[in-house]
């Protein structure tokens, strides 16, 4: 298959788009505080390292159905979410929630898969997440320095090297278009610290029967309706948080 990105055990570094101003590589362990021994380990594409059979089906409410219903008029039209193959503290919702974080800061917590977007009066919008099998060992505070809609993606080298069908999307090729089998999905945040990009990303995947799950060989995704809800709530600048 050329076009599709198969799952696979991946250790190489995410490689950005022609877009992505002044990317400087940097080390877990320069982003991260308090990660032991993790410095040599590197972030992969995003991808998911194994497939992952979909839940039993349960009843799904109207609200539930609506918030992820298809997206027709995306630029790349966005099927509907068969929301009862997510379990239900996952799907998105308004919570209430306690933190001394200053509304409008992203909140990854890597141990209940949740992420909260802190608003007023002590509330929060949660959304469900998937985290690569290295992401219970990485946590820091850093900014989203940007967002980009239907972004491009570039395998690594040493991704190439491993996987040679990749190279028609080397960045001496242009990278991956943007599109549906893209890894970073519909929408992508990118988190910088000290104005280094840190190579971890915010993003979509259709993949919504992984959300609650710790499969993808890095970076945090999100049902791809909720990321893009989550891109419109954002601001660049904001605060990321991950504990």
């Amino acid at each position: 298959m050329t076009n599709t990105i198969t799952p696979r055990d991946m250790r190489g570094l995410h490689r950005l788009s022609d877009d992505t101003p002044n990317a400087l590589p940097l080390s877990r362990r320069r982003f991260l505080t308090g990660a032991a021994g993790i410095a040599s380990v590197a972030l992969a594409g995003c991808q998911t390292d194994s497939p992952i059979a979909a839940p039993p089906v349960a009843a799904t409410p109207s609200a539930t159905v609506t918030a992820y219903r298809a997206l027709p008029n995306e630029r790349f039209p966005i099927p509907a979410v068969d929301a009862a193959k997510v379990p239900a503290r996952f799907h998105r919702q308004q919570v209430r929630f306690a933190t001394r974080e200053p509304v409008g800061t992203v909140i990854v917590n890597t141990k209940t898969f949740f992420l909260h977007l802190v608003q007023e009066d002590g509330m929060a919008m949660r959304y469900g997440v998937g985290l690569g099998r290295a992401g219970f060992e990485w946590s820091g505070r850093a900014k989203i320095a940007y967002k980009r809609q239907w972004p491009k993606w570039t395998p690594p080298d040493e991704m190439i090297q491993r996987q040679p069908e990749l190279e028609q999307w080397s960045a001496a090729n242009g990278g991956m278009p943007p599109g549906p089998t893209n890894p970073l999905g519909a929408r992508a945040l990118y988190i910088f610290q000290n104005g280094e990009d840190t190579l971890y990303r915010i993003h979509g995947s259709p993949e919504y029967w992984s959300i609650g799950k710790a499969v993808s060989s890095g970076c945090v995704r999100l049902i791809q309706q909720d990321v893009i809800d989550l891109y419109g709530r954002v601001t660049s600048g904001a605060s990321i948080v991950v504990v």
